[in-house]
């Protein structure tokens, strides 16, 4: 069941029905949220239902006897078992195989006879992401950032409410927690302000992140012979996949606006970034401030001297690629992006000496070449990301350097990328709060239902065939 699907939208509508219904009595509202959060994800797989709760009475139990340990010793105790069980649970699911399969291939490298046997795994969806919430939620408890529920529906809900479940955004307990103990209130704002979020998610999905996914699949599945066609997957894949991932977003906030829930914002217009530090400020937020108060501050940040910072950077980014899936070009992309921050965190002491450039119009040339040399080295790592294996990722390269001439399937595939870029540059940057990049567009009221009426058509024009599956699903 995805949200690209009409069988989401009788869910939803019949779901949205009963929380209306019951929207005096907080605890049955609650109790029928978790059971359309359990028919949402049993609607991929009824067995792994039972892993998620096995999990989530784990962390529901340690959270409390966190609380009740009388000495240090024992809250650390419970709080290793908690993260010991959530990252055994992930490394089986999701990293058997892949660290199993490079053991063989470095032994067969090294002159061994080995022959490791592949498990015939299946990757339960959003594994990742819930995985993440339920560990900051024992260590926020461990750590007197908040106390832990004593209702055991309210912290399942937490895990399994369905906007987020599957693809994020990465949400803390204490945002989330306290708006599912307390009544919500639905306004008539929240609920346009939900309908224009889904409608715009939806857009990006549909009629832009799959129309480019043509492009991008075609060329990735045939290896195309052509340096431009190359480089033009590569560019369409940038927005793609940030059409396709902040649409998720879009749409998961948009749910929860008409239940009167606050979902965090996970995108802030990232490609206008101009420097690492600020894209990740700017890029799948939950995660990056996931990996920052949990990863990069307990290794010591930046406390500990400039070697260690970089050591500390690197690690980081390397872990934060190696969540995205269990392939070498998934660590390359971390591995590169931490190199990144490391070379800019380097050379940033030195910009406060750097010539200073007073013409305003100047300023604007140079701040926009900033952000499209920034860009290409965003693009660059999303090669990686994007390609089969690390061979495919430089035949690319090699043909994006050496073989770049005029292609004519490369002119035709640009007509996505001329059609819909423009006017999605111009609806997010123009008329958008920086601040609440996805908030609906402050407009006279008739401006904006004439936009959520063109975003629904373009997306029941625009589809491209079939129902594709959202990126981040498979992570």
């Amino acid at each position: 069941m995805i949200f690209n699907s009409f069988t989401f939208f009788v869910f939803f509508l019949v779901v949205y029905a009963l929380y209306v219904l019951l929207q005096k009595n907080l605890r049955w509202q609650n109790a029928m949220l978790l059971a359309a959060s359990c028919v949402f994800y049993g609607a991929w797989s009824w067995r792994f239902l039972f892993l998620m709760f096995a999990s989530i009475s784990v962390d529901y139990a340690c959270a409390l006897c966190i609380e009740r340990g009388k000495d240090e010793r024992t809250r650390k105790k419970f709080v290793f078992l908690s993260i010991l069980v959530n990252l055994s649970v992930l490394g089986f699911f999701k990293y058997f195989n892949f660290f199993a399969g490079s053991f063989q291939e470095l032994l067969q490298g090294l002159g061994f006879s080995a022959n490791i046997h592949a498990l015939n795994i299946i990757l339960p969806i959003g594994i990742s992401f819930y995985t993440f919430e339920a560990m900051s939620y024992v260590i926020d408890v461990y750590r007197g950032k908040m106390q832990p529920t004593r209702n055991y529906i309210h912290y399942a809900l937490f895990v399994l409410y369905f906007p987020h479940l599957i693809a994020g955004p990465i949400m803390r307990a204490k945002d989330l927690l306290p708006q599912i103990v307390s009544p919500r209130t639905l306004s008539r704002n929240k609920i346009y302000d939900g309908v224009y979020l889904i409608c715009w998610g939806l857009f990006k999905k549909v009629a832009v992140a799959d129309n480019l996914g043509v492009v991008v699949d075609m060329t990735f599945r045939t290896n195309a012979s052509s340096g431009m066609m190359c480089l033009l997957a590569l560019y369409a894949f940038a927005f793609q996949i940030y059409c396709d991932f902040s649409g998720y977003s879009d749409i998961a906030r948009g749910l929860g606006k008409c239940m009167g829930f606050e979902i965090m914002i996970n995108f802030r217009l990232p490609y206008l970034a101009t420097n690492p530090v600020e894209f990740w400020k700017r890029w799948h937020i939950s995660l990056s401030s996931w990996l920052r108060d949990y990863l990069y501050i307990p290794l010591g940040g930046n406390r500990k001297g400039t070697f260690m910072m970089y050591r500390n950077l690197l690690i980081t980014m390397f872990l934060g690629g190696l969540w995205h899936g269990a392939n070498w070009t998934f660590v390359v992309w971390g591995a590169y992006h931490g190199l990144l921050l490391v070379i800019y965190k380097w050379i940033e002491p030195d910009f406060p000496s750097m010539p200073k450039i007073k013409n305003p119009a100047l300023q604007k040339i140079w701040h926009g070449l900033k952000i499209i040399f920034f860009f290409n080295l965003v693009c660059l790592g999303w090669l990686f990301f994007r390609a089969e294996n690390i061979g495919q990722a430089l035949l690319f390269l090699n043909r994006i350097a050496g073989n770049f001439f005029f292609d004519i399937r490369a002119a035709q595939s640009i007509f996505y990328l001329l059609l819909f870029l423009p006017l999605l540059f111009v609806l997010e940057k123009k008329y958008r709060n920086f601040e609440d990049p996805l908030a609906i567009p402050r407009w006279d009221h008739w401006q904006t239902p004439i936009l959520v009426t063109l975003m629904i058509f373009s997306i029941i024009i625009f589809a491209a065939p079939g129902r594709n599956a959202f990126i981040y699903f498979q992570f």
